[in-house]
């Protein structure tokens, strides 16, 4: 067996010589790129692709899946290079750059699913402080809204740190395609409420919104309380208020107990702290502002092997950090899946822009949804 140095040796001799051809290799990606451009050739050729990376793999021998991902990664950084020569994504490009300049807040109409004292509430309260804040039954009212210009912004849940997505939200957003112009993670603290006239120990049920009733699931489970779903917590709280049941309490936040004259038992009842539930703002006109931090896409994959790893790699390569990625069911398509992903950026960054020029004109069923600002109340 060979000595590590010498071993280290022969490996920094073969990488010298893989850098020297790289850049060949990709001095002639540049001669493709001038010349796709002169004649208005298609960047992504993706029969010759896949024809080479077949051919790779089977002369690769015991190497060939490592061959196959070397060689597309070489092909994904010569199409970078290709892209920035020719081009494109013009469409995109106009959208971005007539962007209103940030959220029109003052004497905004907004719309918010639930009712005073729900978590939508008093989210829509701190990104809309002047805001006309009017309550809509569903999320799917919440969008009808804003499709009719009955409101100029929708404030929805989208993710809470502890049950996870709402995926009702999200399936409106990939129906829709509204633009996201604004963020708030906004710290969640459940509360036990129930009638004055009652005791702790009589609560034998609780009401509350599904995502609140799995925020809360140990602390339920543990004290034997039997479920009941409503429509938020603050719809809890109120008919907990009307019902005047003294077995049941309402999982709620301590304003909504308060807003419907109910007694506290028991506070911080979530079984993590640090509950955070995540929210947007909806809004048919694209606003940018100058801190952006966050933007939000969807689309769906070639049907091609390796597309989605394809895909993270580009993110990767430019050092661009993945927040969230959701995949949803397309309906009457089996296996069929669109794609919801968020990543930290600016679309003022030449680099962000490029990219997001490229998967503009690969990627199926693309949408900008937006570039926003993201704020934290903890």
């Amino acid at each position: 067996m060979r000595d590590l140095s010498e071993i280290r040796k022969d490996i920094d001799k073969i990488d010298s010589q893989l850098l020297e051809l790289f850049k060949a290799r990709m001095d002639c990606a540049k001669e493709v790129g001038r010349y796709k451009k002169a004649n208005d050739i298609p960047i992504l050729n993706q029969q010759r692709e896949d024809e080479i990376l077949d051919e790779v793999e089977k002369k690769g021998g015991e190497y060939g899946a490592y061959a196959r991902l070397m060689y597309t990664n070489l092909m994904e950084l010569s199409r970078t290079l290709q892209y920035n020569i020719v081009g494109g994504g013009e469409e995109l490009r106009g959208l971005i750059a007539n962007a209103r300049p940030g959220i029109e807040a003052d004497g905004a109409r907004v719309a918010y699913q639930g009712i005073e004292g729900a978590n939508s509430f008093e989210a829509a309260s701190l990104l809309f402080p002047t805001g006309e804040l009017g309550c809509r039954k569903t999320f799917a009212e919440v969008f009808a809204a804003v499709e009719s210009g009955e409101a100029d912004y929708g404030v929805l849940p989208v993710e809470n740190s502890t049950a996870g997505s709402v995926s009702a939200v999200y399936d409106l957003i990939l129906e829709h395609r509204f633009f996201i112009v604004g963020a708030l993670d906004m710290e969640i603290n459940h509360c036990l409420a129930g009638l004055r006239q009652s005791e702790l120990s009589d609560i034998e049920i609780v009401w509350s919104h599904p995502q609140a009733l799995a925020q809360c699931a140990e602390y339920i489970t543990s004290r034997g309380y039997k479920s009941v779903p409503c429509e938020n917590t603050a719809v809890a709280a109120r008919d907990v208020a009307h019902e005047k049941r003294l077995n049941v309490a309402a999982i709620c936040s301590k304003s909504a107990a308060k807003a419907y004259g109910l007694k506290l038992f028991e506070e911080n009842i979530q079984d993590e702290n640090g509950n955070t539930t995540r929210f947007i703002v909806i809004s048919k006109t694209l606003c940018i502002s100058e801190n952006a931090n966050k933007i939000s896409l969807c689309f769906s994959l070639p049907h091609v092997t390796g597309s989605l790893y394809n895909l993270l790699a580009r993110f990767s390569s430019l050092g661009l950090n993945l927040t969230k990625i959701e995949s949803r069911p397309r309906a009457g398509r089996e296996f069929d899946y669109l794609f919801y992903l968020d990543f930290s950026g600016n679309v003022h960054s030449a680099s962000v822009v490029d990219l997001l020029s490229r998967l503009s004109e690969e990627m199926p069923e693309f949408s900008f949804l937006g570039n926003y600002f993201e704020t934290d109340t903890q």
